[in-house]
């Protein structure tokens, strides 16, 4: 493919309340043993790009220790590659990320010696399946400056004042765009991917850079949107952002359908991710599981129901769990119940612990240590 790939994952969801304290947006564990940032890698490797390039910042360990690896999303070195970029301080420069467009400015070096013509940037935090040479094709005919991927959300049940909201005329170009309007005048959603030739996003860039301007939709999208240069492609299939903590939520819980499974897992291409060393879920005499995903390593020997699981957690006995999110390496003690709940990585809950969300999803976070029960 003639593209290269830049995914922005540095970002940090003040709206994901405590489950952003320990990671990025973009490492939001999904459907069990999956990452929010496999589903924009494996659209660009099932698209035929062979370099990407991951732009990253707020809580990225886990971020790195996730993209340790190029062999799980296909991205061979001799080929293009996979690669990471952080903040680098130098004699130069001594700012973190300033804005979406200074993360990629600051790594411009990746575009200057890339010799593809065309760049793909795309969010961290979106939950889909694109085909990015439809949406080439569609920027080639088009002649587009740039090629805004949009969702239509009309009818779904979804906060759309929290994306940027796109109006378009009977051609595809845009005509109006609103960053969280408070009214939106349309349903056609922003999903945060954009197509741009390469050396026009440079020649951009540096613009930005001389006039003191850090913001990719701002102070660059905008400006060809004005001039009627940027069009839309729309998405047809299954998108949302985990932004927030009922659409994460709500995310997973739509990984319980059996639609929605098959088309991420079972129909070509698939989804992509880091495989953990792990035995498959134990279930012992007493335990039920209904409509629910449990990942590898699990140990279940109380009642689970209409949750995910993910890996490596115990679950034990006269334990009740429904409608929740439990996070990876997970102790849950005896007698606990938990609904409407999530709970973070890496918790142990002590027996007899009771939470239930009255109010939306209840974020549990506790600090006790395992192997002093």
């Amino acid at each position: 493919m003639k593209t290269i790939g830049i995914i922005l994952a540095g970002g940090n969801s003040k709206k994901l309340g405590a489950l952003s304290d320990r990671r990025a947006t973009a490492a939001m564990p999904v459907a069990g043993s999956y990452r929010a940032i496999d589903f924009a890698l494996s659209s660009m490797s099932n698209s035929g790009m062979q370099k990407v390039g991951v732009i990253t910042q707020y809580n990225s360990k886990s971020l790195h220790e996730h993209l340790s690896s190029s062999k799980w999303w296909d991205f061979g070195r001799k080929q293009g590659g996979l690669y990471t970029f952080t903040p680098t301080l130098t004699n130069k420069n001594d700012f973190w990320y300033r804005g979406t467009a200074d993360a990629i400015y600051q790594n411009i070096d990746f575009l200057k010696k890339s010799h593809e013509p065309y760049v793909a940037i795309a969010a961290g935090d979106g939950i889909y399946k694109l085909n990015y040479n439809d949406v080439l094709k569609y920027h080639i005919e088009k002649g587009a400056d740039i090629t805004i991927v949009a969702k239509d959300m009309a009818g779904v049940d979804e906060d759309i004042t929290r994306f940027g909201i796109i109006e378009k005329d009977e051609t595809g170009a845009v005509v109006g765009f609103e960053e969280k309007p408070e009214n939106p005048k349309t349903t056609l959603v922003s999903t945060g991917i954009y197509i741009m030739r390469r050396r026009h996003l440079i020649s951009e860039l540096e613009r930005c850079a001389e006039e003191g301007k850090y913001d990719l939709v701002k102070d660059i999208m905008l400006p060809a949107m004005a001039e009627k240069r940027a069009y839309v492609f729309e998405l047809s299939g299954y998108w949302k952002n985990i932004s927030t903590v009922d659409a994460y939520a709500q995310v997973n819980k739509d990984f319980l359908k059996k639609e929605v499974r098959d088309y991420f897992f079972k129909q070509h291409p698939g989804i992509y991710t880091q495989v953990a060393d792990l035995p498959p879920a134990k279930y012992n005499e007493g335990s039920s599981v209904k409509n629910s995903i449990v990942a590898t390593g699990c140990v279940i020997n109380g009642s689970v129901e209409g949750s995910v699981l993910f890996k490596d957690v115990y679950v034990g006995n006269n334990v009740t769990i429904k409608n929740s999110i439990i996070l990876n390496d997970v102790y849950i003690g005896d007698n606990t119940v938990l609904e409407n709940c999530i709970v973070e990585s890496r918790d142990t809950l002590r027996p007899g612990t009771n939470y239930v969300g009255e109010d939306g999803y209840k974020i549990v976070v506790e600090k006790n240590e395992r192997y002093i029960l």
